[in-house]
């Protein structure tokens, strides 16, 4: 339901969201959509907390290009750089390590760094004769970043190619699909097979996780409270904290008492 209503109502796709976690706080993908709608309605403090417990129940990356936007809600773009350059890229998905360039050239852009900007989208998937799922939206990045520097006539360039590709596309491209299709008259090689999906790390203990992301975090949060708050989710129905929502008692099986699978949000 927080998928189906998040376009059309995204305080109620936040309300389902919500639900969801008071049910099964410790089902990943229940995490995962929290953090989505938070993100959505611009609760990005809470987004960002809800982003780094899926990633500790994970141990995955896939949504890093939200936590770098988030810390840039928060008004910490040197936070938000400090967390995109933290992941290994070359691990990444093609279409993440996408979101992860666009957002980290939108962190150089709120720092004045438009220079630096520009090269954050200088990579490898930046291919002007072809469409991938990602295109559209790197294309326009790179427009929005050339007409900042005063380069009107390339950055309408970028921005009628990321029109094409839009339109060539038409269509939602599958997670582990990447269709290629031409936009130039020029012959291109033989398009690349849809890349194997990148094996989750296991993820380590939940401890030594929290100590290490809550290090960097703000003095008013201690590394014993959040510790605490994790391992009460998984073992116990805790306490409320101070300035934290009580978490709720967590199942990973449904009602048929099967264990529920994780998965993408859509």
């Amino acid at each position: 339901m927080a998928a189906r209503t998040l376009d059309e109502d995204p305080a109620l796709a936040h309300e389902h969201a919500l639900a969801a976690v008071r049910h099964a706080g410790r089902v990943s993908i229940a995490r995962e959509t929290l953090a989505i709608t938070a993100y959505t309605t611009g609760d990005y403090a809470l987004a960002l907390r809800e982003l780094r417990t899926y990633r500790r129940i994970t141990g995955r990356d896939d949504m890093i290009a939200m936590i770098v936007d988030s810390e840039r809600g928060m008004g910490r773009p040197d936070r938000a750089l400090e967390e995109g350059r933290a992941v290994d890229r070359a691990a990444l998905p093609p279409a993440v390590r996408v979101e992860l360039a666009i957002a980290m050239s939108g962190a150089r852009l709120d720092m004045g760094e438009t220079q630096l900007a520009l090269a954050e989208l200088d990579i490898p998937e930046l291919d002007p004769d072809r469409a991938f799922e990602w295109s559209p939206g790197l294309f326009a990045a790179r427009a929005n970043v050339l007409e900042d520097l005063g380069l009107h006539d390339e950055a309408a360039e970028w921005r009628r190619r990321a029109e094409i590709a839009a339109d060539a596309l038409g269509h939602t491209v599958d997670e582990d699909e990447f269709d290629v299709i031409e936009i130039d008259d020029a012959d291109t090689e033989e398009l690349p097979e849809s890349p194997e999906e990148v094996a989750p790390a296991e993820p380590a203990p939940v401890e030594k996780l929290a100590a290490e992301e809550l290090a960097a975090e703000d003095e008013t949060f201690s590394v014993e409270d959040e510790v605490a708050e994790i391992l009460a989710e998984i073992d116990a129905e805790p306490e409320p904290a101070d300035d934290k929502p009580e978490s709720p008692a967590v199942s990973d099986e449904d009602e048929d008492g099967e264990a529920r699978p994780d998965g993408a949000l859509f």
